[in-house]
């Protein structure tokens, strides 16, 4: 049975907690949500990092999305990361490549008081959730500088990247609120 936020503010001796023990499991969540992102994005910037899962990770982000945009006819050609047609051509970026929402999401979840089966299937659901959002937005930033190109750079910058980031976060409070079942709480 699920404690209430009221359960985990009495101690045993009947008394609330004073001062941040009041929040204890809010600030193990934030301290640990902190050092699980630090150590991801300190392990992407490391050269072989990149070089070996980052880079082969955004190349097939491009085929994949170089496939989805011939199947609705646009003739692409890939040369690596770049997609390009007649009309327009696009290098996908690190940035680009849903990577960076995925480590939030990850650090969100790991962080969170749930069980370790909870915490997987959360991992599993929201990446792939995150990285079908990217696709769409690589295809239709594609399509944007395509058919209109002035409005390519604001949807990149302003418009695509509060999309993924917004659906990340919003996926982790789904996943938080509907599906994480929380480790019992440990009472001192």
């Amino acid at each position: 049975m699920a404690e209430s936020r009221e359960d985990k503010k009495v101690s045993t001796n009947g008394a609330s907690p004073t001062g941040w023990r009041r929040y204890r499991q809010e600030v193990i969540f934030l301290v640990a949500f902190v050092l699980i992102l630090a150590l991801s994005f300190t392990a992407l910037a490391l050269t072989p990092v990149n070089d070996h899962v980052v880079e082969p990770f955004t190349a097939l982000v491009a085929r994949t999305s170089g496939g989805l945009l011939n199947l609705i006819g646009q003739h692409v050609s890939l040369n690596g990361t770049i997609i390009r047609n007649s009309r327009f051509a696009v290098n996908i970026r690190n940035g680009c490549n849903g990577v960076e929402a995925m480590l939030i999401f990850l650090a969100a979840v790991l962080a969170f008081p749930a069980t370790w089966k909870s915490r997987w299937i959360g991992l599993a659901i929201g990446i792939v959730a995150i990285q079908l959002i990217n696709l769409i937005r690589v295809v239709a930033l594609f399509l944007t500088g395509s058919y209109a190109p002035s409005w390519f750079n604001s949807s990149h910058t302003v418009i695509w990247q509060t999309i993924v980031i917004l659906a990340s976060v919003l996926l982790w409070i789904f996943w938080a609120s509907r599906f994480a079942v929380r480790q019992p709480v440990e009472r001192s």
